[in-house]
């Protein structure tokens, strides 16, 4: 296994997918070599993510937290791997069947390029599922980055006619969604559905007309996705050093809603151009009834955070005992849950693409944690969204 190949890819796809595909679409290769030299490889980063996140960290709510039992965690990774494996080769296999209708050639080896290194931003981004929300918009973010990647890819791979790549990409994306989809309920019904999800991009809007054997594809969502895109390819070109730990600390606030800070901490991690910075603290004499204020700067993730802010649908969703949504305001992407019978919840926002702001705790109502979030000098921290940026 080259290691250093496989980052230099991984960094070029992401960052340079311009010039990157041409690259990709002329090397010799097989479909032997790409699963044991790549996709293999970089497939089981989400996986293992999540076996982190549900069996070794946990999850807390309500003030509990509790992890997934190791065997059962243990079974999901390797399930889920193997499914993701088996969604790449079949996606290639639909991609290669497709070509002719889009003007382009068949070609096994080139289908399962253009599927693998599409899917590359969504096994990256899906490293992030181990940060509570924040992580799963940014996995969503690859996921539609990678949209944007295939969109890209499929002429240099493909031999598809630039203008029928749209097309190409819609229809491939949607069934992509429908295997997702499945792959959702195989790990649901095998594993309980307390480790299965599913995103529905409710603005995409695709129509497939037949006319005398040929398909044309109105999918307004491309080129959305294709801004959106090339914007984070830019974004993504830049060094970002993490804001330092005591000036996200200056804006946790000595009190919020008639509660003093009791204790706060900072902290930075990672290496430079990926790193991620902290700032926390705890508001009320009550630990049973604290708020939780936490602010952090993702640094080299603003890249997919400004994809997913772009394309970010709204949401939300009645779970019987309370609520949870994700809407855009001011430019800012807010998300709040409530548990209305254990009056728990949490009320972050996303300012500058860069900084999520976010509240939590066990409290009378969720206008509690608006006020501990207002609190925070949005329009100061804000105004920090260029800071440490330099060009790689």
């Amino acid at each position: 296994m080259d290691t250093g190949k496989i980052v230099a890819r991984i960094k070029g796809i992401l960052t340079e997918p311009q010039t990157e595909w041409p690259v990709i679409a002329a090397e010799p290769e097989t479909m032997k070599g790409l699963f044991t030299s790549y996709i293999m490889i970089v497939a089981a980063l989400p996986a293992v993510a999540g076996f982190i996140k549900h069996s070794l960290i946990g999850v807390s709510a309500l003030g509990i937290h509790a992890r997934a039992p190791f065997v059962a965690g243990l079974l999901h990774m390797v399930l889920s791997y193997v499914l993701s494996l088996a969604v790449i080769y079949l996606m290639s296999l639909i991609i290669n069947a497709l070509a002719p209708t889009f003007g382009g050639s068949k070609d096994p080896v080139q289908a399962l390029k253009a599927a693998a290194y599409a899917w590359t931003a969504a096994w990256v981004a899906g490293i992030a599922i181990i940060v509570p929300w924040l992580g799963a918009l940014i996995a969503l973010a690859g996921a539609i980055y990678g949209i944007y990647l295939l969109y890209l890819g499929l002429p240099a791979t493909m031999k598809c006619p630039r203008d029928m790549a749209a097309g190409y990409t819609a229809v491939s994306f949607i069934i992509a969604l429908v295997l997702s989809w499945i792959v959702g309920i195989v790990l649901a019904l095998a594993l309980g559905a307390g480790f299965g999800g599913a995103v529905v991009l409710d603005h995409a809007r695709t129509q497939v007309d037949r006319d005398n054997d040929n398909i044309s594809v109105d999918a307004p969502v491309i080129d959305r996705i294709a801004a959106a895109g090339a914007q984070a390819g830019r974004m993504g070109k830049e060094k970002v050093e993490a804001i330092e730990p005591d000036t996200l600390k200056a804006f946790l606030p000595e009190g919020v809603d008639g509660r003093k800070r009791q204790g706060s901490e900072a902290s930075r991690e990672g290496g430079a151009g990926m790193q991620v910075s902290t700032a926390n603290a705890t508001y009320g004499d009550d630990p049973a009834h604290a708020i939780r204020l936490e602010i952090v700067d993702m640094g080299g993730a603003r890249a997919m955070m400004a994809v997913a802010m772009a394309l970010a649908p709204e949401s939300e969703q009645d779970t019987g005992h309370g609520y949870e949504k994700s809407h855009t305001e001011g430019g800012r992407v807010i998300h709040e849950k409530w548990d209305t019978q254990a009056k728990d919840g949490e009320y972050g926002v996303m300012v500058g693409k860069r900084f999520n702001v976010q509240a939590s705790g066990n409290v009378d109502s969720i206008d509690q944690l608006k006020a501990a979030v207002d609190a925070v000098d949005m329009d100061k921290l804000e105004a920090l969204r260029d800071e440490g940026v330099s060009a790689k």
